[in-house]
């Protein structure tokens, strides 16, 4: 037997409930998964935060364990590439929409989505990094593939605060980039300078409507908000800039135009990190256990028990969480 979160829904109820299950459980659920994992720690995502508060039809079968990131040791396995014994890290495929994920004791999976934990790297390490800071490192690439680097000028990055922002200064500053964090937490300045940011503006500078091409200033974006803060940063974007974006904290909406585009070269690269191929995610994992400061990500970390997670969803929706939650599964 083992503990895991579970999600239920009826016509007329929905609950969210911690629960012993078994291995014949997971046979039934998640049958199709060759390689079960002994999940060690799991963390909340903002996708996670909306499964277990039921605010958005982020689940499409039921019942549900929620976690789209795992992290742990494979205990049987019938995949080519994991045998018994392994250190394996998960990250999105539809783990925790379409599949049964890794807030849990147990996890069956599929071979094909995991990754082999990089020795540098503990499962709770991992998990501090999770799906925001794999992203993170994927938006990264993504600018360095456009020829940004450090030295050509100032990169924002949006949504500090949050768990992509934090690992997105990190990494750029560790690199050598001169990183400007937008945040609408103000009392957050002293951390986000503490993970590396040179400068801290309000949020509320680019989240109102503005002018389609404005007054230049990034070499880079990495934006995890959307909507009217994506499309201001692709307006002060300087000549042949890039924007890397992967979220929609203000809204799934662009206002933008052409303008910045065709005019100045702007080029906007999207980032997805749920169904990214392997060779890019085994080269992001090992980026990362090799650019990150860990003592960086503890800075951002805190530890919850599996209990915890279900009271913390609200909280990560509210944008009330700093940083990175990492869920150890036996607490």
């Amino acid at each position: 037997m083992f503990r895991a979160i579970l999600l239920e829904k009826t016509a007329d109820a929905f609950s969210a409930s911690l629960r012993d299950l078994s291995d014949d459980d997971l046979a039934q659920h998640a049958g199709d998964g060759d390689v079960v994992v002994d999940v060690a720690h799991s963390t909340i995502n903002y996708k996670d935060g909306l499964a277990i508060a039921n605010r958005s039809p982020v689940v499409r079968k039921w019942p549900m364990v929620p976690g789209i990131d795992g992290a742990g040791t494979v205990v049987s396995s019938t995949h080519a590439s994991f045998a018994t014994g392994e250190r394996v890290v998960l990250n999105g495929w539809g783990v925790g929409e379409t599949h049964w994920g890794c807030l849990a004791g147990r996890a069956r999976l599929k071979g094909d989505w995991l990754v082999p934990l990089p020795a540098a790297l503990s499962t709770r390490q991992a998990m501090a990094i999770g799906t925001a800071g794999y992203t993170a490192m994927l938006c990264v690439m993504a600018l360095e593939a456009q020829g940004v680097v450090p030295g050509d000028g100032e990169v924002l990055v949006t949504g500090a605060a949050g768990g992509v922002g934090s690992v997105a200064i990190a990494l750029l500053s560790g690199l050598g980039h001169r990183v400007i964090a937008s945040t609408g937490r103000a009392a957050e300045a002293d951390y986000l300078k503490g993970l590396g940011a040179a400068d801290v503006i309000d949020r509320a500078a680019l989240a109102a409507p503005g002018k389609p091409l404005q007054k230049e200033r990034w070499a880079g974006v990495v934006d995890a908000v959307g909507s009217h803060t994506l499309a201001n940063a692709c307006a002060q974007t300087r000549y042949r800039g890039a924007v890397a974006a992967c979220g929609l904290a203000q809204g799934m909406d662009f206002p933008s135009s052409v303008a910045p585009f065709i005019l100045r070269g702007v080029r906007l690269i999207g980032v997805d990190s749920v169904m990214c191929p392997q060779a890019e995610r085994r080269t992001a994992w090992t980026r990362l256990a090799r650019d990150l400061d860990l003592a960086k990500l503890d800075a951002m970390t805190t530890g919850i028990g599996l209990a915890d997670a279900i009271t913390a969803a609200p909280e990560i929706l509210a944008g009330r969480v700093r940083g990175r939650l990492v869920v150890d599964v036996a607490r």
